[in-house]
């Protein structure tokens, strides 16, 4: 199957191309060169992780290598544990070790933490440098790697330092999805679920019926289901890259408890993927309180997830302590929790919940889970 080119074109940005498809890693540095503002540069820095590194930095480097450029490499922790400020000054103390110019590339060689971390660092260093993105799971490839989302952790919280740095271009070979362990596909499922679910019925419907071909990692179905992504978070982000307007907000369903979960259970207990597939069955909760979600729709949802490896989670926690957690987020505005809630597929609102309901209806989720 040839690679597939989606155009992602943010008003008051470059536009940049994102490659999908088997064995792009082996042309990344030619395909760098064919972009205006990386033809010149003559540095490039890859930030990989421990996992990834052993896997792909070689195959990475030797690509670049053979484009011309000088090619130096950082290796982070994997994981979460990348995502630190600590982690960002053992990343830019090197960058600048190593005499990189504002004409210098960070390569971002890794799943979503790993780009995280080095396009925060790109947006940092001397101000501001370029990113390639060369997402390494199914997550970073369906998210992360597009939209220009970077940042790290606090302890108050995920990703409450960071800023907006749009890639100049986006790799993603699929060839090295065959080596994610079956965590991480499932992981990745959780934000394919939850776009289909946003976007509308042809993609929810194409994935309800091609479940089994993603979960079994069939190549055309898996490079579909990327491409549809990637099409639809690439018009969202052009209408709202900033998250101002209310439109990019969307990308957030299932994300109000999923960080909840993720910082009380510790980062890392529980996949992010499948955190936000445990949001999504309790925003559609709220989609049938507040948005008159119809419950056929939740049961779909509780459905396709099932069928894409994302039961529900054992997990349970106080409600007030979740409530708290949610008022801290990011998301949130002045104290107020918000829920983006379906009406049906493709049709959401960005809506406040009283305090009061969010516990009454975590009450009501966790006796479920003990009956």
């Amino acid at each position: 199957m040839p690679a597939t080119r989606v155009v992602v074109n943010i008003p008051g940005e470059d536009a940049y191309n994102v490659r999908v498809g088997a064995g792009v890693l082996d042309a990344l540095g030619s395909s760098m060169r064919g972009v205006p503002v990386l033809a010149d540069a003559r540095q490039v820095l890859v930030i990989t992780d421990a996992n990834v590194g052993p896997l792909y930095l070689a195959r990475a480097k030797a690509s670049l290598a053979q484009a011309g450029y000088r090619v130096s490499d950082i290796c982070v922790p994997a994981g979460e544990e990348a995502k630190s400020l600590t982690v960002l000054g053992e990343v830019l103390e090197p960058m600048a070790a190593l005499a990189l110019e504002r004409d210098c590339v960070v390569v971002a060689l890794g799943g979503g933490c790993v780009g995280d971390l080095a396009g925060f660092a790109a947006a940092t260093y001397m101000r501001g440098v370029q990113v390639v993105q060369v997402p390494t799971t199914l997550l970073s490839m369906v998210d992360s790697s597009v939209g220009g989302k970077t940042g790290v952790n606090l302890s108050a919280g995920k990703n409450l330092v960071g800023a907006f740095k749009q890639p100049a271009f986006v790799c993603a070979d699929t060839e090295v999805l065959a080596t994610l362990p079956p965590r991480e596909w499932a992981c990745g499922c959780g934000e394919v679920a939850k776009t289909a679910l946003i976007d509308g019925d042809e993609f929810f419907f194409w994935l309800s019926d091609q479940a089994s071909a993603v979960v079994d990692r069939q190549p055309d179905a898996v490079s579909e289901a990327i491409a549809r992504c990637v099409v639809f978070k690439a018009d969202v982000v052009a209408q709202d890259k900033t998250e101002s307007r209310g439109v990019r907000e969307c990308l957030n369903y299932g994300h109000t408890l999923a960080h909840a979960i993720e910082k009380i259970s510790g980062y890392g207990t529980y996949s992010h993927g499948h955190a936000v597939a445990e949001g999504m069955r309790f925003a559609a909760r709220m989609g049938m309180r507040l948005a008159d979600m119809p419950v056929e729709l939740a049961q779909a949802q509780g459905q396709l997830l099932d069928d894409l490896g994302l039961p529900e989670l054992g997990w349970e926690a106080s409600p007030a302590q979740v409530l708290d957690v949610m008022k801290r987020d990011k998301k949130a505005r002045h104290g107020q929790v918000r829920f983006v809630c379906l009406h049906d597929v493709g049709q959401w609102r960005l809506q406040d919940v009283a305090d009061g309901v969010i516990l009454e209806e975590l009450e009501e989720y966790f006796a479920q889970k003990r009956r």
